[in-house]
């Protein structure tokens, strides 16, 4: 017997990187494809940018790192590119010694500052920018960036173009430019951006397909492919199956060199699993995490611009699909209380569909709803609104495949809240546009009013008055309207009796206590002390301000305020306003907060954290005066131009608190100014904390340190996701 081939196993270094191998596959495939045959012969000559119908042009630099920034609002006209082009051409040293390039063609528009109305949800622009007439005597200048990418290649190419005064008519193209040309693999395939420097609007971008080295005319006229033939030269594997194990024996003769690719074929680009250079039969070992439907293998002799052989062998492997199904992962991101965006991540694209499901709260199923989500393939890897009116607790994702769910995902109960006791109604349109109704239960969507025998049918008529009156809420308007009525008024009812046994039994609990006065005696006093300091913070306001480092603290504070909102303080939080503070915005709600609490003996909140000593330190000068506000959205950044001349003036005694996470930020961080009033440490300094929203000599020591022991608790999981965050972000 001959000697074992080497075993090799797949290494779990992923780096991003494109594969032409469909391509390749196509023209072998195919055979000839008919735009080759003609390709146009350059000179070959450095680069070079042309510019036409009275554009000016200067190749400013041919090379360079060039990233891709965000986007600046337009202020003047200025100058975009409206569309890109490519075509493939030869670069000729000598008649027969050329090379492949990819030369460009971009199309350029003067585009003009947009107004935008407010009232249909667009942003007013400053009435001096939008409406700023641009000189006719000056000539128009930018910096168009050409983005190259091939395989493991990177280029870029700066332009600097110039309208003359003449031509700078906004709306409409003022000329193109030709660049010459960007040199290509052969039988690959490029990307090619376009965009301006600074950037006004998203960019343009082209992927182009070249031909290989088995049309004709490559073959006489560039040189890496002089002399290559197609048959017996490609190295050639195959796929051995034992059990779980799964290895590509590679049969190739002992003295052949080839290079062997791993891959995940994703949507945009692939993921490198394995890449060596070997020589000789092989056996290479595929690791159990890697074996997903979309691997791929190539294969080529290692000698320049080889010909490449591709093959995808997993995609119907059952334990491939199964794999990907558990490295799968459904995400979902609440912007605020009002946006809910989702997003699949897998190593593969998915032959799946995004479902709605309602779940209700005496139940663990999760009820699919008629789809307002588009019923095509998932796009994984990649952010999507969900379309709903209004957000709802109850309302949660499910990704189906195989007539199944998958994967299931719901809104976090931090912000949401808890899940409701509600009754999803459906409300569809007839022929004579006569509306009708019905309950979605369990058994299927009950027509209302109706005769059967279940929930929804015992309350039809109520939960229909309850409709009309404007006590429901609607939560999407698309395959008809769905409408979710609250049910917990006739929950109650139902619990009458129940109320009524615990009232006896408690009464007989208080009448074993009186035999014991001395336990009496000692619960009596504890609930005395609780009602007094319940009491005397009964209704006192309190405005929560603090800046929205990250989603971890925003719950954070979202669950200091419920906490605070339970020792029965009327708590005023941006997080629980929203619809108020888009209508109004962060400045004037803030305002409205401060009086109203103000003038009712209320007090205001500062939670310090990072994020708000860095605003603090960005608006306070060197000589302590507070610079003037800038137009923001968010609500401490907005409140700094009220909040710091109270301190400045000396008037913030008895009107502010100030507290800080000592977990996430030492007290001693917070900016001098802000101690002139109490400074706490949470939660060391809880109970000190409480005392101060109640006010001195209200309420027992003993009770101040049993609530502030309860809250410690409440806020224990919320402060440690947190920390976490934290410590990630560190690493």
């Amino acid at each position: 017997m001959g000697e074992q081939p080497p075993a090799y196993t797949l290494t779990d270094n992923i780096q991003k990187m494109t594969a032409p191998w469909f391509l390749l596959l196509f023209s072998l495939v195919l055979g000839s494809w008919p735009w080759v045959l003609s390709l146009k012969k350059l000179k070959a000559s450095p680069d070079v940018a042309r510019c036409y119908q009275g554009l000016s042009c200067r190749l400013k630099e041919n090379d360079f790192l060039c990233l891709l920034g965000g986007m600046e609002p337009i202020k003047d006209p200025v100058l975009v590119p409206t569309k890109l082009q490519t075509e493939v051409v030869l670069q000729c040293r000598e008649e027969s010694n050329c090379d492949l390039c990819v030369r460009v063609t971009l199309y350029l528009t003067v585009q003009e500052p947009r107004k935008e109305d407010p009232d249909e949800g667009g942003l007013q622009e400053d009435a001096e920018l939008t409406s700023r007439p641009w000189p006719r005597n000056e000539s128009l200048q930018a910096e168009v960036i050409l983005s190259f990418q091939a395989f493991l290649s990177n280029r870029c190419v700066s332009v600097e173009v110039e309208v003359p005064p003449s031509m700078v008519q906004p709306g409409q193209n003022v000329g193109y430019l030709v660049f010459d040309c960007f040199r290509a693999p052969v039988g690959g395939e490029v990307w090619i951006w376009s965009y301006t420097q600074p950037r006004y609007q998203k960019e343009l971008n082209h992927t182009q397909q070249l031909p290989d080295c088995i049309k004709p005319e490559l073959q006489n006229n560039v040189q890496s492919c002089w002399g290559i033939e197609w048959s017996g030269v490609l190295p050639w594997f195959n796929v051995s199956v034992e059990g779980d194990a799964v290895q590509l024996v590679l049969d190739v003769s002992a003295e052949q060199n080839y290079v062997l690719f791993l891959y995940w074929n994703q949507t945009r680009s692939s993921s490198t699993r394995f890449h060596e250079v070997l020589t000789g039969p092989q056996n290479i070992t595929v690791n159990h995490t890697d074996l997903v439907p979309c691997l791929c293998i190539q294969m080529w002799p290692n000698v320049p611009d080889a010909i490449r052989n591709s093959h995808c062998p997993f995609l119907e492997d059952p334990r491939a699909h199964k794999n990907l199904w558990n490295q799968s992962k459904l995400k979902l991101t609440l912007w605020g209380v009002t946006a809910l965006s989702w997003m699949v991540e897998a190593p593969c694209p998915l032959s799946a569909e995004m479902v709605l499901c309602w779940q209700p709260v005496d139940s663990e199923l999760c009820h699919r709803l008629p789809p307002p989500l588009p019923q095509e393939n998932v796009i994984v890897n990649k952010s999507q609104d969900l379309p709903m009116l209004t957000l709802h607790p109850n309302i949660c994702v499910q990704v189906w495949s195989r007539g199944k769910p998958q994967i299931q995902e719901c809104p976090q109960k931090d912000i949401l809240g808890p899940l409701r006791d509600d009754m999803l109604l459906l409300e569809t349109w007839g022929s004579v546009e006569n509306r009708s109704f019905c309950a979605m239960e369990t058994s299927g969507c009950t027509p209302l009013p109706s005769m059967a025998h279940t929930r929804a049918a015992l309350l039809g008529k109520q939960l229909l008055q309850d409709l009309q009156s404007g006590q429901c809420v609607q939560l999407w308007n698309a395959t008809g309207t769905l409408w979710a009525c609250s049910l917990q008024k006739y929950t109650h009812q139902r619990w009458v009796l129940a109320w009524l046994a615990f009232l006896v039994l408690a009464g007989c609990i208080l009448l074993l206590l009186l035999f014991n006065r001395d336990g009496m005696k000692g619960w009596l006093q504890s609930l005395k002390e609780d009602y007094r300091y319940g009491g005397a913070a009964r209704g006192r306001r309190a405005l929560l301000l603090y800046s929205p480092d990250h989603a971890s603290f925003e719950r954070l504070v979202g669950t200091l305020a419920s906490a605070l909102g339970q020792l029965q303080l009327s708590v005023a939080v941006d997080l629980w306003h929203q619809q108020e503070l888009s209508a109004l915005g962060p400045l004037a709600w803030f305002h409205a907060q401060r009086r109203q609490a103000l003038q009712e003996g209320g007090v205001v909140i500062l939670i310090f954290s990072p994020g708000a000593v860095a605003l603090c330190r960005e608006w306070l000068q060197e000589v302590g005066a507070p610079r003037l506000p800038a137009p923001t959205r968010d609500t401490f950044a907005a409140s700094l131009s009220c909040v710091l001349p109270d301190f400045l003036e000396a008037r913030a005694s008895g009107c502010y608190v100030v507290a800080c996470f000592e977990e996430l930020l030492p007290p001693e961080c917070i900016p001098d100014l802000f101690h002139s009033v109490p400074v706490f440490s949470l939660p060391s300094q809880t109970p000190a904390f409480l005392r101060a929203l109640v006010g001195p000599g209200k309420g027992h020591q003993d009770t101040v340190k049993a609530h502030a022991t309860r809250m410690d608790q409440y806020l224990q999981p919320a402060l440690e996701e947190c920390l976490q965050l934290g410590a990630s972000s560190s690493l």
